[in-house]
């Protein structure tokens, strides 16, 4: 009976696993083949990766739209680990009547869509246009602002900070340091698999953020990675093969990142501290 439950439990892993696998293969053999293979649901690889890259270098500002991006998600990433880890360490640390009141009340800011908000924001950073021209409409720091934090990664940070030894804050007290130097000189380094996993989750969102870039960047020379894809799927006649070896490319920071960072990742999302 256990046999069978095993040979059950693995082949449905197996197909779940081809299933979930397939799209990735799909669209890297893909990149390897023509337009009108692609179209034809080819699934061999084929020989003309190079002339897709070429075709795609020639036709589009790739590295400018991947240097945009990088700029936008490392940025992002950076404010969004130091601005929530201080709200998740504050929440769960510091006492105050008030405190709970202003998480729930945060908490409650994750049933808002974001495109509910949109109009809004725009209007906003329209008129910061007028006086901080470097932050308003068109800039890369319109579309970092507004995801600078989130909701998610500050009640993230508090749930993995109920597990960090309260025992290590009083014995910093203790030898004269002060909050902040609790904070950066044992708070942080104890968490690095907390903020490992926070990073990954930040920086995949911002690197694949599309809707609030296609509404706050106009100009061609600001456009991202997705805004870039987006615009060769637009065409006329659409070039697959090319537009195929673009998601691959763009695919291949976040895999990168999350094949470096797993193990941290795993370990901070299961809330351990080593």
């Amino acid at each position: 009976m256990s046999n069978l439950k095993n040979v059950f439990n693995y082949t449905v892993l197996t197909i779940a696993s081809i299933v979930s696998v397939f799209p990735f293969l799909w669209m890297v053999v893909s990149a390897t083949n023509k337009s009108v293979e692609v179209t034809k649901g080819r699934l061999l690889p084929g020989s003309h990766f190079m002339e897709n890259f070429r075709n795609l270098l020639d036709s589009t500002n790739l590295v400018n739209a991947l240097m945009n991006s990088a700029k936008i998600a490392i940025v992002t990433t950076l404010l969004a680990l130091l601005i929530s880890s201080l709200a998740g360490y504050g929440f769960e640390i510091f006492k105050s009547k008030t405190k709970d009141f202003v998480f729930n009340f945060l908490l409650l800011s994750m049933m808002i869509p974001f495109a509910a908000l949109m109009v809004s924001l725009f209007r906003m950073f329209g008129t910061i246009s007028q006086i901080f021209p470097s932050i308003g409409i068109d800039t890369m720091m319109a579309v970092i602002l507004p995801t600078a934090t989130t909701a998610f990664l500050i009640f993230f940070f508090r749930q993995s900070t109920k597990m960090f030894p309260k025992e290590i804050i009083e014995a910093g007290r203790i030898d004269g340091l002060s909050e902040w130097g609790i904070f950066f000189r044992l708070y942080v380094p104890t968490m690095k698999t907390t903020y490992a996993a926070a990073a990954i989750i930040t920086f995949m969102s911002s690197w694949n953020s599309y809707l609030w870039p296609l509404v706050i960047l106009q100009s061609p020379e600001n456009q991202t990675v997705p805004l870039l894809i987006s615009n060769l799927g637009s065409s006329y006649y659409p070039d697959f093969g090319m537009i195929m070896t673009a998601i691959v490319i763009a695919t291949l920071p976040t895999a990168l990142l999350f094949f470096f960072m797993q193990k941290h990742f795993v370990a901070g999302m299961i809330g351990s501290v080593k």
